[in-house]
């Protein structure tokens, strides 16, 4: 191994830490919901690429700032996340829990469609900060943007772990999700606290799709698929229901998918990406905390 394919190994390394963090709050969100209600929601990455897409609509049509842009990707996910939640959700029957499954699937198609149909599947630029900020750490370089990606995911991740564990919604959550019916009994609106759930895992979705496009410059359709499988492959590694896992399996996905960026190409890098899913599913399907089924 010569010094320059050593340092490249590194930066690549870096990079994909540093993006990660959006891989990270995709598992986030699957695993809040899960945490919450035991359901997956499948639309999940479809609702947070529509969300940064009402973002790119505030950029292209008012020019609108970044922040603007970024924090109209949140909200518009996350007003999305709750009409996934009352579409496939609310009303389905709890006796049989593929319902939900299967509705989530359908949202995710159909919001796909809308998403391709309104864009006419093409790409669009998407804003970002900081692109041509450099700051030199020896002879490896860390870009701007990617701080800024990091950044703002871990902020958002500060701001989620302070809404679980010091306000009454995240005693609530936190209730509902290890005993719902103890919390019902309680005086706890579970369907309340499931709403807030789905709203809040919008937000973040919506903040890891903004700072996806951010990071790659533009907005295209085709990154749906790729945030429900990246954040399915996040869940899995980091154990269902465990929000520490996801964070650390985001980041691990990330370093993994650029050091296979590095050695095998752009063409074969999410082949072993999936791989990485087969192999967990198949010698540890608890993920790296196995034994972790909760999120306390």
């Amino acid at each position: 191994m010569d010094y320059f394919f050593f340092l490249d190994l590194i930066q690549f390394t870096v990079d994909g830490l540093l993006f990660g963090t959006t891989y990270a709050l995709i598992g986030i969100g699957f695993t809040l919901i899960f945490g919450v209600m035991r359901k997956l929601n499948l639309a999940y990455g479809a609702a947070a690429l529509a969300g940064t897409y009402i973002g790119l609509v505030m950029f292209l049509t008012f020019d609108a700032h970044p922040a603007i842009v970024f924090l109209a990707s949140a909200i518009g996910s996350g007003l999305i996340g709750l009409v996934v939640y009352l579409c496939c959700f609310r009303f389905t029957p709890e006796n049989y829990p593929m319902a939900s499954l299967l509705a989530s699937v359908g949202m995710l198609l159909f919001i796909d469609e809308v998403v391709i149909h309104a864009s006419h599947g093409l790409p669009y630029p998407y804003p970002s900060v900081f692109r041509d900020a450099i700051i030199e750490i020896g002879d490896v370089w860390v870009r701007g943007d990617l701080l800024f990606v990091f950044f703002m995911c871990v902020v958002a991740m500060g701001i989620l772990f302070w809404l679980l564990y010091r306000t009454p919604l995240g005693l609530a959550t936190r209730a509902v999700s290890q005993q719902p019916r103890a919390a019902q009994l309680c005086g706890i609106d579970v369907t309340r606290v499931n709403m807030m759930t789905f709203g809040i895992a919008g937000v973040l979705g919506g903040i890891a799709g903004a700072m996806t496009a951010a990071a790659v410059g533009v907005l295209s359709p085709v990154i749906a698929m790729g945030l429900t499988v990246k954040g399915l492959i996040v869940v899995v590694i980091g154990g269902l229901g465990f929000i520490p896992g996801a964070i650390i399996a985001g980041l691990l996905v990330g370093a993994a998918e650029n050091i296979f960026l590095l050695l095998r190409g752009v063409t074969e890098r999410d082949i072993y990406v999936m791989l990485l899913l087969f192999i967990f599913l198949t010698l540890r399907p608890g993920g790296l905390f196995g034994n972790a089924q909760s999120r306390d």
